[in-house]
């Protein structure tokens, strides 16, 4: 364990705008041995932080993943081969330590599945950090990995006609992301032969492209096992000692639960305001009337 003996260590995700991140409740329920918090850091603050800051380790994530590499003293093969780190350990010797273990969390991601890759065709969305990390472990698995993107020699618009035959279809884009849900960047059903579909965006849980997925009875998952599982890698890296595999999918479970909505659909006079109010005291969750978000946003009762 790096830091004194006689303070616990002090860790977190360092990023520019990090906004509601699952990073701390993630790492608060996989150990306790350290303390996890947010830097939002600028990048004119970077190198200081970088150099100076009160930290023993830290998850990196957009735009830093490459830009803390040149301050690294050593790098693993897995972030020397792709080129971007997201986990950084600071060393007795006070060298840094880069490490990708976003790689681990699609290798999971992939085998939860169930997909056998070598041989095959998959095409991945995005030509980003993601798309770096995830054309890494699907060539090192043996698959012929196309990237798509707007532009270029393989578009979105040409995959179709091209690769009739992949088996594997992956978005690395934010296409989907909350709050601009409902869009994807590539159509599915225009892939008679997939065998899974991943999408690593989490929020929402079910993107378009997944929904669609399963529409077509497709394999699917969404980006939250690989956040899970990144994070209990990196959680290893910096308490060094190894945690309980079972607590990746414990975890990835827990938060499916805290962060999934329930919505109660009925005919008037059903009793969905006094059951749902109920539902909501009872679990702590926030409850809202679609009646009366209706009323607010259009100014207009119901019958109007």
């Amino acid at each position: 364990m790096q830091g004194a003996p006689d303070r616990k260590m002090r860790c977190g995700l360092l990023g520019e705008k990090l906004g509601h991140s699952y990073s701390p409740k993630i790492h608060s329920l996989l150990t306790d041995d350290y303390s996890y918090e947010l830097f939002e850091r600028s990048d004119a603050e970077l190198q200081d932080f970088i150099r100076e800051g009160d930290w023993d380790g830290l998850n990196v994530t957009i735009p830093y993943k490459k830009s803390v590499i040149p301050y690294c003293t050593r790098l693993s093969e897995t972030a020397s081969a792709i080129g971007s780190v997201n986990t950084l350990l600071r060393l007795p010797d006070g060298g840094l330590f880069g490490d990708n273990t976003d790689a681990f969390g699609f290798f999971r991601m992939l085998v939860e599945t169930g997909t056998e890759p070598k041989g095959k065709k998959a095409l991945v969305c995005g030509t980003g950090g993601a798309s770096a990390t995830v054309c890494h472990i699907l060539r090192r698995e043996g698959a012929e990995v196309i990237t798509l993107s707007r532009r270029g020699e393989e578009t979105y618009e040409t995959a179709a006609e091209r690769h009739r035959d992949a088996a594997i279809l992956v978005n690395t884009t934010p296409l989907g992301m909350f709050p601009n849900n409902g869009s994807m960047a590539i159509d599915p059903a225009l892939f008679p032969s997939l065998e899974a579909v991943l999408d690593v965006v989490y929020n929402p849980a079910r993107t378009a492209l997944l929904l669609r997925a399963e529409e077509l009875g497709i394999p699917c998952r969404n980006g939250l096992s690989m956040l899970v599982a990144q994070a209990w890698r990196s959680a290893e890296i910096f308490q060094g000692s190894p945690l309980p595999d079972a607590l990746i999918p414990a975890v990835t479970e827990s938060l499916s639960r805290e962060s999934g909505n329930l919505i109660l659909i009925g005919m008037p006079g059903s009793g969905k305001t006094s059951i749902g109010e109920r539902l909501a005291a009872a679990l702590g969750r926030e409850y809202v009337d679609c009646d009366a978000e209706i009323v607010r946003r259009a100014r207009k009762t119901i019958p109007d």
